[in-house]
């Protein structure tokens, strides 16, 4: 049975001069155990959340607050994906939008460690269980790769263009344009977008605020339960194609990020962001680990302070 977590927040520096108080996550209630979530507000009211699991698993909830288990999206399983899984029905840190009357479901396949890895897409008119059509590869990463093709995120611009963001490790983050008609790629580019010289940097979503686009990331060690060292980290720039940088000025590039949510009292690892704009606040979901191990669903509105900056509150 889960115990939800005190509220009380945790103070702790975040930079020279400056602190910050993490507040612990909202209260969620019910089927709250996820890993890599997505949310997204459904037209008709509610919402639906994606997450790490077999054959990707699905909740709902009426209200942001009270979740329920509602399946899995391909509960025959994903064939498609075994090439990359070792014949796993794990799939990886979906992303879910709703655009022009469907749900958009861009998903990941590939085991631990390794870079041999696919995003796939898949639309439904519903989001329920079973609902979801397969609509093939969208990008693979191989071997000799020296990028990783799992964590996708989908974008969609103040010009109506399609990007989808994705990366995990090795170089780090990158950017491949859309065709917003198939949700594939429009063309042959990636373009870099952050990275730490190999060193740990995943789970990318970019979220237009103002005048800024503004690139979330995780840093450091994930599902390592109370252990995980996970982190979020923002940068911003004018173009959704970058250049990111931090609020020191440093480029994303070069291992720069702001801190926006770390570790604190019971709240372990928290990362994988999620960021969507509802009708009340801008919304971070994320995962984060309770003292027994146990992955949960976290929620907290997202703000922008004087200088145009992210944090959670």
């Amino acid at each position: 049975m889960l115990t939800l977590l005190a509220a009380a927040a945790v103070t702790i520096a975040v930079a020279p001069h400056a602190v910050a108080a993490y507040p612990n996550p909202g209260p969620v209630t019910g089927d709250v155990n996820v890993h890599d979530p997505s949310m997204v507000k459904r037209p008709g009211g509610g919402y639906l959340v994606a997450h790490t699991g077999n054959d990707i698993a699905l909740k709902s909830s009426p209200d942001r607050t009270a979740f329920r288990n509602e399946g899995s999206a391909f509960p025959g399983g994903a064939p498609w994906t075994t090439a990359y899984t070792g014949g796993s029905r794990n799939l990886w840190a979906p992303d879910l939008s709703y655009h022009n009357g469907r749900y958009h479901l861009y998903y990941s396949a590939s085991t631990f460690g390794s870079n041999r890895s696919a995003i796939f897409l898949a639309t439904s008119t519903t989001g329920a269980s079973g609902s979801w059509a397969n609509h093939g590869l969208v990008i693979e990463s191989r071997q000799s790769d020296d990028f990783n093709a799992i964590d996708p995120s989908l974008l969609v611009d103040d010009q109506g263009r399609w990007w989808l963001s994705f990366g995990s490790f090795w170089s780090g983050i990158k950017l491949v344009a859309l065709d917003p008609a198939t949700g594939k790629r429009a063309d042959s580019t990636i373009r870099h977008l952050a990275g730490r010289g190999g060193g740990a940097i995943e789970a990318p979503v970019i979220f237009k605020r103002g005048a800024y686009y503004y690139l979330f990331v995780s840093f450091d060690q994930c599902c390592q339960g109370a252990s995980s060292t996970y982190r979020v980290m923002a940068g911003r720039s004018a173009s959704p194609t970058g250049p990111f940088t931090d609020r020191n000025g440093v480029a994303m590039t070069s291992g720069g990020g702001t801190e926006i949510l770390a570790s604190h009292g019971d709240i372990h690892g928290p990362g994988h962001p999620a960021v969507f704009a509802d009708t009340d606040h801008d919304i971070l979901a994320y995962h984060y680990y309770a003292n027994n191990g146990a992955a949960l669903l976290g929620i907290n509105w997202l703000g922008f302070d004087s200088a145009g900056w992210p944090y959670a509150h």
